[in-house]
């Protein structure tokens, strides 16, 4: 009878055995597969996360960071009539640009035939750029905060700069956001080849001469500072002397004709727009036919030059400045 209780015992135990350690083998599977999921997940989230790294990229501008999406194919241009040039020297093709009167400027319709008008230069329409949804906006350094916290609500904002000296970097910033960095270099590069060039081919034949670039500007005579509009194609990278009222100039400054006669320039060179005229279409034939304006050297001389580039260029970007050069050693170099 024991050896039956025994034998019951012993077969009960083996089985509690049995059952225990099955229990401890689902115990262990059932956490090998909660821990899965674990590690996947955290593998999972280094992808992701280094994904959306990659969505992005951070590019800097005039000493300041700014982060955009890794490709920036929609771009839409307002306020800066610097990057609409250098859109054009890139043969970038922005989604929304720079209108004026209404219409985009006949010498942008290279990068311009799919663009929608944003508005004009100083109005930006903000629904309409909400409405293309850009990569990034290019803006512009004359925006006041207010605006320019608006466009950043829409995509990230470069204000872009309306300082000629920083045409460079312009150029290369616009270079980047494309893929365009090699050929904005190149631009760049060209560029202060082709003043050394000139350079050698002017000499000295200017030397005590004063050259003058003038924009007329609703009916009135503008002159600037020498660091400012195609100034500084002329007095820094020619090495002409600047005349002591465009030294003083701090700003865009309105002359009379009689003040500007006293500076009696041996060259001048005329930027006259219609668009800037409106009032008085005719000021610039008006100016022609004054007999103080026909007593200055250079209209005497015949060297007085209207529009060697297009009237609407800006002065101090890479378009602008490529272009007045050739342009401008071409009248200067003439006999």
């Amino acid at each position: 009878m024991k050896k039956i209780y025994l034998g019951f015992s012993v077969a009960m135990l083996a089985m509690a055995l049995t059952a225990c350690g099955g229990q401890q083998a689902a115990n262990s599977n059932a956490a090998n597969n909660n821990a899965a999921p674990a590690a996947t997940t955290a593998t999972a989230e280094k992808p992701a996360a280094e994904a959306t790294q990659a969505e992005t990229r951070t590019l800097k501008y005039l000493d300041k960071e700014y982060t955009v999406p890794s490709k920036t194919e929609r771009i839409v241009i307002t306020g800066s009539m610097e990057s609409m040039e250098d859109a054009l020297v890139l043969g970038v093709k922005p989604v929304g640009a720079i209108s004026v009167g209404g219409k985009f400027p006949e010498m942008f319709a290279p990068v311009t035939g799919e663009a929608q008008s944003i508005g004009e230069k100083t109005q930006p329409n903000l629904e309409t750029i909400l409405s293309l949804k850009p990569d990034v906006i290019l803006g512009s350094s004359k925006f006041p905060p207010e605006m320019m916290e608006k466009l950043g609500k829409i995509k990230t904002t470069f204000p872009v700069s309306h300082i000629s000296t920083n045409w460079e970097a312009n150029l290369l910033l616009l270079g980047e956001l494309t893929g365009k960095q090699a050929e904005a270099q190149k631009v760049i590069e060209d560029y202060k080849k082709d003043v050394e060039a000139a350079k050698v081919q002017l000499g000295d034949s200017l030397k005590d001469k004063k050259v003058v670039v003038i924009r007329v500007r609703g009916g009135s005579i503008n002159i600037y500072p020498e660091k400012v509009f195609f100034n500084p194609s002329l007095y820094a990278d020619l090495g002409l002397t600047a005349p002591a009222e465009v030294k003083a100039a701090k700003a865009q400054e309105v002359v009379s004709l009689e003040k500007f006669s006293e500076i009696n320039p041996d060259y001048i060179f005329v930027q006259f727009s219609t668009d800037e005229n409106k009032d008085n279409p005719k000021a610039l034939e008006d100016l022609q036919n004054n007999p103080i304006w026909k007593s200055i050297n250079a209209v005497k001389n015949g060297k007085v030059f209207v529009n060697v580039v297009d009237p609407l260029a800006q002065g101090g970007t890479a378009w602008s400045k490529v272009n007045f050069l050739k342009a401008a050693v071409e009248k200067l170099s003439a006999k």
